[in-house]
């Protein structure tokens, strides 16, 4: 298990950081991640509850406003208690919307967050990308990192995985992920992997490797590389479980919206179908 001293030099030194929670059992790997980081950075934890709204529906159904509510509420006080116990302090924050990921951007923006934490429902599969999970959405559209925790997993620090690309937007994945091999000492091993679609194209992945490699060494890292040839969210899903990582790293491209959400990018697809935990970074803001 991560001391303190490491989860912080896992992911840095969190400043702000935004736990959002649907109240669902599948938020659990998610709290505790956020929890964990918030004290090793001591910061205060922004716990996110949105609820989703129709305004029509709003004014026949109190009760199941009121419903929800009384649930957000349950929720809170268990997230508090569990927080307590920690030594963690919890701004509580209940927003109202009609799409959750709307909620969760804005708020991430007004506290400008380093990073948003959150679970994955247990119905995965690209069927949900189809028509844009509330996780997608948020991904598309965040101004930060995205931390994605299924239910029942836990980040060790042992075992990094990198999927990078090449391109500008997976240039901030690789400098996190380096960063983190660099800073833990609990990081066993350090893979960085690239997919090539076809086997003409094998040798421009493995040139980009190579470039990653030469800079993970000026920083005295060690890496191993991995070049496979197929499609790139298949290949990066399998390769986590092969490789055993409790953390997938990549980057998001920068075209965000919805035509991206039913295009369902490689990040997205990988988020919805991997077993361990993914950190999906972003462009940094100028």
């Amino acid at each position: 298990m991560l001391t303190d001293k490491y989860r912080m030099n896992l992911m840095g030194d969190l400043k702000s950081i935004i736990l959002a929670t649907d109240g669902s059992p599948f938020s659990d790997g998610a709290i505790n991640e956020a929890l964990n980081f918030a004290r090793a950075c001591q910061t205060v934890l922004t716990v996110l509850r949105v609820l989703e709204f129709n305004p029509e529906f709003e004014t026949i159904g109190h009760k199941y406003v009121e419903q929800l509510e009384e649930a957000a509420a349950k929720h809170f006080e268990d997230v508090r208690a569990r927080a307590a116990d920690m030594n963690v302090e919890c701004d509580i924050v209940i927003r109202r919307s009609e799409q959750a990921y709307e909620a969760i951007v804005e708020e991430a923006k007004k506290r400008r967050t380093d990073i948003i934490i959150m679970g994955r429902r247990g119905r995965t599969g690209l069927s949900r990308l189809v028509i844009g999970s509330q996780t997608a959405k948020t991904i598309a559209y965040a101004p930060c990192k995205i931390l994605v925790v299924p239910k029942d997993t836990e980040i060790k620090g042992e075992a990094i995985l990198l999927a990078t690309d090449g391109s500008k937007y997976s240039e901030y994945a690789e400098m996190e992920a380096v960063n983190m091999a660099n800073r833990c000492p609990f990081v066993k091993q350090f893979v960085a992997m690239s997919v090539a679609s076809t086997q003409e194209k094998k040798s421009e992945a493995e040139k980009n490797l190579l470039r990653v490699k030469a800079n993970a060494e000026k920083r005295g890292v060690k890496l191993e590389t991995l070049t496979l040839i197929g499609e790139p969210y298949k290949v990066i899903v399998n390769a986590s479980l092969e490789s055993g990582a409790d953390i997938v790293i990549m980057g998001t491209h920068g075209r965000t919206g919805i035509q991206r959400l039913i295009m369902g990018s490689v990040a997205e697809r990988v988020v919805a179908l991997s077993k361990c935990s993914v950190l999906v970074t972003k462009e940094i803001a100028a």
